[in-house]
């Protein structure tokens, strides 16, 4: 027996247990000069698989690490420094790092001069030829081609997925005058710019936040906000584009039909074929209260003036009628403003004191109806409980619409 306070040593390892063979060694070597040291980083004894296996472990690591500062040093050298003026996408490079849209445009460069004989050519257009060549060398040094399709794509292995473009700092500040400075209705500014409405109303709110840091005193990031802009595509306000008739400039859909839920039914309907089915008789159809797609739209007016254009009306007319348009739907808005305040000064009593403004409505007690669930009763969203919330209230459906 062993004394309960004595213990007992653990037999000595002797000088060769420790040591593994040199074939299942995992060696690391740093290079000083032209001496290598090398520093066993493994001292368990493993058996003859295991051994090669962490031999094999160890050769792999070291290739990937190879192979990844060969192509931080080599193709992937071009992502250091972002593009002036472009996005710097994997997309846009091959594999040996090199633009493809420059070699697009030059070879649709070599295209077009490889239609044009040049013998048929003058020596005086042969010179002029030769000093505008010279001219676009030296201007398309300096400048980048625009992004393709192909070059917004982040991710080279998803073909589906294009980084979608934002609205420079330029075109935000343009679309807060418009509405803030300048009055313009929110419709109108969205269908001038092609920029949704809610996109629209955002930057305005935005604008304005900012606006109100800056005349308060409070940093911005806008060095972290430049860097970022200057990764990801922008929709840069060009006025020129803006006044010409004949071109459209548009950032993105701005008239999309939202799905409205009763149309999300399957119905067989049975119409004459005498008669025209028009999208008012197939709203009707889904819902009686349902509005025509041509009224739900966020900008029911652009179909106005696309039937104008046409039915070829003069400029000159379409000008005035959405001009009229415009002062229509700007006096029936002040109207229901005008009617609003009226309303709210008959009907609401303000109490004010040195921090709040109490404001105190009339309430009719039979808007709530016979059994107290009017929609216009106060308290009809969160006083009153929902049927399903009643003992013995039947929640299957019963029928099949």
């Amino acid at each position: 027996m062993v004394p309960r306070n004595t213990f007992t040593m653990p037999p000595r390892v002797g000088p060769r247990a420790g040591q593994v063979p040199g074939s299942q060694q995992c060696l690391r070597t740093s290079r000083t000069g032209s001496n290598t040291r090398q520093s066993v980083a493994g001292q368990r004894d493993f058996s003859q698989s295991t051994g090669q296996q962490f031999h094999a472990t160890c050769k792999n690591d070291t290739r990937l690490r190879r192979n990844m500062f060969s192509w931080l040093n080599g193709p992937g050298r071009v992502f250091r420094e972002p593009l002036q003026g472009s996005t710097n996408y994997l997309g846009a490079y091959d594999r040996s790092g090199n633009l493809l849209r420059l070699r697009y445009g030059a070879e649709q460069e070599n295209e077009e001069e490889d239609k044009i004989d040049e013998s048929k050519l003058s020596d005086e257009e042969k010179a002029k030829r030769i000093e505008e060549k010279e001219t676009k060398e030296k201007e398309d040094r300096h400048k980048m081609p625009k992004e393709r399709a192909s070059d917004l794509r982040p991710y080279p292995l998803n073909n589906d997925f294009r980084s979608q473009s934002v609205l420079s700092e330029e075109l935000r500040e343009e679309l807060y005058k418009k509405i803030v400075d300048e009055k313009v209705d929110l419709s109108t500014v969205s269908a001038l710019y092609g920029v949704d409405m809610r996109r629209v109303a955002a930057v305005v709110r935005l604008k304005a936040i900012e606006k109100n840091w800056v005349s308060e005193g409070k940093k911005l990031a806008t060095p972290y906000a430049e860097a970022v802009m200057q990764m990801v595509p922008q929709t840069h306000f060009n006025r020129k584009l803006l006044e010409d008739p004949k071109k459209n400039f548009s950032h993105e859909s701005i008239n999309d039909l939202p799905v409205h839920p009763y149309t999300r039914q399957q119905i067989f309907y049975p119409t004459s074929e005498s008669r025209q089915f028009t999208r008012a008789d197939a709203a009707k159809v889904f819902s009686p209260t349902l509005l025509s797609a041509d009224e739900r739209i966020p900008l029911s007016e652009l179909i106005d003036i696309e039937k104008d254009a046409i039915n070829n009306v003069p400029r000159e007319e379409r000008t005035a009628r959405i001009r009229e348009r415009a002062e229509k739907k700007l006096a029936a808005k002040l109207e229901k403003e005008r009617k609003q305040k009226e309303w709210e000064a008959r009907n609401v009593k303000v109490v004010s004191n040195q921090r709040w403004n109490f404001r105190f409505e009339s309430i009719n007690v039979e808007e709530a109806g016979k059994d107290g669930r009017g929609r216009r009763g106060v308290g009809w969203r969160y006083g009153n409980p929902h049927h399903d919330r009643e003992r013995g209230e039947i929640k299957l459906p019963t029928s099949v619409e």
